[in-house]
């Protein structure tokens, strides 16, 4: 298969299977349903607390107006906390609410065994494929994330 090909072909499948993974993990989680940049918004809150709108943003590769729009929604939800930057009167630090790492932890409990059961009813020729893969598909993923990074 060529480059090309392999690409269109990868790229569809895994969107396919986070569209269905997602799907299966929201329906039965408690309202409100978070969208997927409030929950990545959240991923990186919960591993870097005290982090500003603005190192969110680039790290989420949004604009610092729309992490902000994200930051509002969450602190009303009560899944973020805002606190003034000791350094920066007019800066704020993000924290992660209890509630949100609660959340953060179904969500991945609920993910966790869709995977499992999934990948339990594939065969053992199926499961040792993607096994193999995995290494590939993190240096796709390290590639896929310094393609982003400023030189």
């Amino acid at each position: 298969m060529s480059a090309d090909g392999l690409s269109d072909e990868l790229a569809g499948v895994l969107k396919g299977i986070q569209r269905l993974a997602r799907r299966s993990v929201w329906a039965g989680l408690a309202a409100p349903r978070l969208r997927g940049a409030q929950a990545e918004l959240l991923r990186v809150v919960v591993e870097r607390p005290g982090i500003g709108v603005s190192a969110a943003a680039k790290e989420l590769y949004l604009a610092a107006n729309s992490v902000s729009t994200l930051v509002n929604q969450l602190v009303r939800a009560g899944l973020l906390r805002r606190e003034t930057d000791p350094c920066d009167g007019r800066a704020v630090m993000l924290h992660p609410t209890p509630a949100c790492r609660e959340r953060l932890r179904d969500i991945d409990a609920r993910r966790g065994a869709l995977f499992r059961d999934r990948i339990a009813t594939l065969t053992p020729e199926d499961r040792a494929a993607l096994a193999a893969a995995l290494p590939a598909l993190r240096r796709l993923a390290e590639s896929l994330r310094t393609t982003g990074e400023a030189p």
